[in-house]
C-alpha cells in the first residue's frame, strides 16, 4: 500500500503565524455598532458623493413628502465656526429634512450622531448611513467615552454636529426628555448649541408607520446657546430642552406669544402630560387629522 505524503505547510509570512502554547488569544474587536470606523465617509470622494445625494434625490424626496417651511435661519448669523444642532425627533424623515434645511456654511461639513444599535447594526447599514447622511455611531443609552471623544474630535476639526438629544423617535407623538450629550459636548468644546424644532414629521412618517403620507412641515431654528460658568451639563440640557419647547410654541402660535409664555414660565411641555397612554393620545389630538396633500413633483 502506497502512503500519501502531505506536503509541508508553508511558514510565515505565506501563512498566518502560529500562537505559542499558553498564550491566550485576544478577541477580534467588533467592526460594527459603536466600533464602526466611519472616517472614510469624511474624505473627499465620499463627501462629493454625499453632496450629490443630498442636493439631488434627498432634496427632491423631502420636497415631495414634507414641503418644508424654514424659519429662523437669520438667528445663526452670529455663529463663527462649527455648531451643534439639537432637534426633537419624531420620524426617520427628521434627518433628511434637517440635512436639506441647515444652511451653509454648515450643511456640507456636517456629521450626524446615529444610534449605534440601529444605523450601525451590520456592515451594510453602517456603510449606507455613513455615506448617505454622514453618520457616525453614538451610544444612545448613555454618553460613552468612545462616542464623546470622537464627537469632540470632529467638532475640533471644524465639523458641525446634528444630534437628537431625545435619543430616539417619539413612540406616541409627544417629545421625550433630553439627554445630556449635546450639553456635555458644548461645555467640553466651546461649540454653541442651536436648538431646532421640527413640526409635522410625525404626521408624515411616525414610528411604526409602514409608509409615508405626504404633508407639510416647519423647521424652526433658535438662537445659539452656550453654557454659563455656573451651569453643569444637566442644567444646560434642561435649558436646551426648554428652548426647543419655546420654538414648538412659536411654530404653533407666533414669536411674540411664545416669548411671553416663556417669560412667564407657561410654555407647553414637549413631553406632554403625565397621564395614561390613551389620555396622552387624547391630549395630543389626532395626529392624522390634518388634510393630506397628493404628491407633487418638486420645483427644480
Amino acid at each position: 500500500m502506497k502512503l500519501k505524503v502531505r506536503a509541508p505547510r508553508p511558514g510565515f509570512p505565506w501563512s498566518a503565524p502560529t500562537t505559542p502554547n499558553g498564550v491566550e488569544l485576544l478577541e477580534d474587536e467588533p467592526t460594527t455598532g459603536a466600533h464602526y470606523d466611519s472616517a472614510w465617509a469624511r474624505k473627499m470622494p465620499a463627501r462629493y458623493a454625499r453632496f450629490f445625494i443630498l442636493e439631488g434625490p434627498m432634496r427632491a424626496m423631502v420636497k415631495t413628502l414634507a414641503d418644508p417651511i424654514r424659519v429662523g435661519t437669520d438667528r445663526l448669523d452670529a455663529i463663527d465656526g462649527p455648531a451643534i444642532f439639537a432637534a426633537n425627533h419624531h420620524s426617520h424623515l427628521d434627518a433628511p429634512l434637517l440635512l436639506t434645511s441647515i444652511p451653509e456654511p454648515w450643511r456640507h461639513k456636517l456629521v450626524v450622531g446615529g444610534a449605534a444599535d440601529y444605523f450601525f447594526r451590520n456592515r451594510l447599514t453602517s456603510a449606507a448611513s455613513a455615506l448617505a447622511i454622514g453618520a457616525f455611531p453614538i451610544e444612545r443609552a448613555k454618553v460613552t467615552r468612545r462616542s464623546a471623544d470622537q464627537a469632540a474630535e470632529l467638532l475640533g476639526q471644524g465639523w458641525s454636529l446634528l444630534i437628537f438629544p431625545e435619543g430616539g423617535r417619539s413612540p406616541d407623538g409627544w417629545g421625550q426628555g433630553h439627554r445630556g450629550g449635546a450639553a456635555y459636548l458644548s461645555a467640553r468644546t466651546g461649540v454653541p448649541v442651536v436648538p431646532v424644532h421640527l413640526e409635522g414629521t410625525n404626521r408624515i412618517f411616525a414610528k411604526g408607520d409602514k409608509r409615508p403620507r405626504p404633508g407639510t412641515t416647519k423647521v424652526t431654528f433658535g438662537s445659539p446657546l452656550r453654557p454659563t460658568e455656573d451651569e453643569n451639563a444637566t442644567r444646560f440640557a434642561a435649558r436646551i430642552e426648554a428652548a426647543v419647547a419655546t420654538l414648538a410654541d412659536e411654530a404653533g402660535t407666533d414669536w411674540w406669544t411664545s416669548r411671553k409664555r416663556a417669560a412667564a414660565g407657561a410654555t407647553p411641555s414637549l413631553t406632554g402630560p403625565g397621564l395614561s397612554s390613551w389620555r396622552r393620545a387624547w391630549a395630543l389630538g389626532d395626529r392624522r387629522g390634518k388634510k393630506r396633500r397628493s404628491p407633487t413633483w418638486p420645483e427644480l
